[in-house]
């Protein structure tokens, strides 16, 4: 694994809970449970230079997070693993390491990256806990905070463990976190611990001597890149998908609904065409597809297009969806802890390029529609049947995996002197195909999408016209 140099540590400490937890142990579940064999969650928000001076910020910082823990007693344990091989979180009040780091020598716009969406290396040195794997929560903290210096701004990087935490549960942290810095009294999303659910199972998860190991190589060479869709382009594309790109006569052009790309498998001349298209056949007009639910289906096609995959060549394309709706019953919005399950849509590289991005969004649309209760719970048995850690990674070369959300409250992170410029994350759990969703900015729709790579099928995918027609310029 390449690693980024790392900065100048000016401090370590360890932060506390400003009072004493009362939360018994936490048993984790069938969804954190297979997260023990994933890298930490590394999120952080990049700032502008706070208007009083680094070491009123630390002060202020510190006592937050020492406000924030009381209300999230597990980040401040450790877990614990008893004869049984039940696995929990000890909500012991062991605390967090807070990092001061001097990236002076750094500047916001040095993290920004430049207009074409690279994501610079030095980003990655803005966290802690680089390639820590979620069972170290046995015997290191359960969160890490880092505060770099920058020359003319600061950076605020969380590392968590993944078996503790999902995103919906981090970024609650996240926002309180937030919350308490700005002097709010009382928070305003007060995490649920309650572990009564179909997901806690009686089941152990048996694991090797040491913990297990991640399930892909960090050695393999990736590029990092984002893509960023404004409003405008978002509502193009969902028009485009739910209207077939209809024109005004209700003919229907197939070279813009091929992408006007040499390869895709089926060719029409450039003519305007009143007959159904082949591939059109079996697509249902009368279903609703999402905007992110199209950003999906187009990348999966400009993905495998630039992989050169064999048409017979099967595509996996993994979506994770919250779960906590999906029960019955339903579990707190709030639920603390991982609640979200991966959903599998598989299709031949044939039949991603071969039919419409309409046809490929609703694939991807049925199975999360048909993913209810039901799925949730047949998901739990088969698990308990074969306990087993998450297979991440790309193991054939032909898979993409969907993580985090754009409607996560990423943004919502002002400590009082302005909301994040932007929003970065660091080197954990990325791979060939790693995909993670990021609201942009702007908000009202916008979306960020951090892609990861192999260099090749990166370069592909930046010159290929029906998926870079929707990119927005940085």
């Amino acid at each position: 694994m390449v690693v980024s140099k790392s900065l100048p540590l000016i401090s370590k400490c360890t932060v506390y809970p400003d009072r004493e937890s009362t939360l018994a142990n936490l048993k984790l579940s069938v969804s954190d449970l297979p997260m023990l064999s994933c890298h930490y969650i590394q999120k952080g928000c990049l700032f502008a230079k706070p208007p009083f001076p680094i070491t009123d910020l630390i002060s202020l910082l510190k006592k937050s997070l020492s406000q924030t823990l009381t209300h999230f007693p597990p980040l401040a344990g450790r877990l614990t693993t008893d004869q049984d091989g039940v696995v929990s979180i000890e909500c012991n009040d062991a605390g967090v390491d807070f990092i001061h780091a001097d990236g002076s020598h750094i500047s916001v716009a040095d993290l920004m990256g430049a207009a074409d969406g690279y994501v610079p290396e030095a980003v990655k040195s803005c966290f802690a806990y680089d390639g820590a794997v979620s069972y170290a929560g046995h015997f290191r903290p359960i969160l890490a905070v880092q505060l770099t210096e920058l020359a003319d701004g600061v950076f605020i990087g969380c590392a968590v463990n993944h078996a503790v935490t999902d995103g919906t549960s981090f970024w609650n942290f996240f926002n309180t976190f937030a919350e308490m810095s700005r002097g709010v009294e009382r928070i305003s999303r007060t995490p649920d611990f309650s572990r009564r659910s179909v997901l806690i199972s009686p089941a152990v998860l048996k694991l090797p001597e040491g913990g297990p190991k991640v399930t892909f190589s960090g050695d393999a060479p990736v590029k990092e890149r984002i893509f960023r869709f404004s409003r405008e382009s978002i509502l193009k594309l969902k028009s485009r998908v739910n209207n077939c790109k209809s024109s005004d006569n209700g003919e229907i052009n197939a070279v813009e609904l091929m992408g006007k790309h040499s390869n895709d498998t089926l060719r029409f001349p450039d003519r305007r065409v009143t007959a159904p298209l082949p591939w059109m056949r079996n697509e249902n007009p009368t279903v609703e597809i999402s905007s992110f639910q199209s950003l999906c289906a187009l990348l999966w096609r400009g993905i495998t297009r630039a992989r050169k995959l064999p048409a017979s060549k099967t595509t996996t394309f993994r979506m994770a969806v919250n779960c906590r709706h999906r029960l019955e019953p339903k579990l707190e919005p709030l639920y603390f802890g991982n609640a979200i399950q991966s959903i599998p849509t598989y299709v031949s590289a044939g039949d991603v390029l071969g039919n419409s991005v309409r046809w490929c969004a609703e694939q991807l649309n049925k199975n999360v529609m048909a993913y209810g209760n039901g799925a949730v719970r047949k998901y739990v048995e088969d698990w308990e049947r074969d306990p087993r850690c998450f297979p991440l990674g790309n193991f054939d070369g032909a898979m993409i995996t969907m993580g985090s959300s754009p409607r996560f409250p990423m943004y919502d992170n002002d400590f009082g002197w302005g909301r994040p410029v932007a929003i970065r994350s660091g080197r954990s759990n990325k791979f060939d195909g790693k995909i993670s969703a990021f609201p942009g900015r702007e908000g009202g729709g916008t979306v960020d999408l951090e892609v990861i790579l192999a260099p090749e099928t990166m370069a592909g995918l930046e010159s290929d016209p029906e998926f870079m027609q929707y990119v927005s310029v940085c």
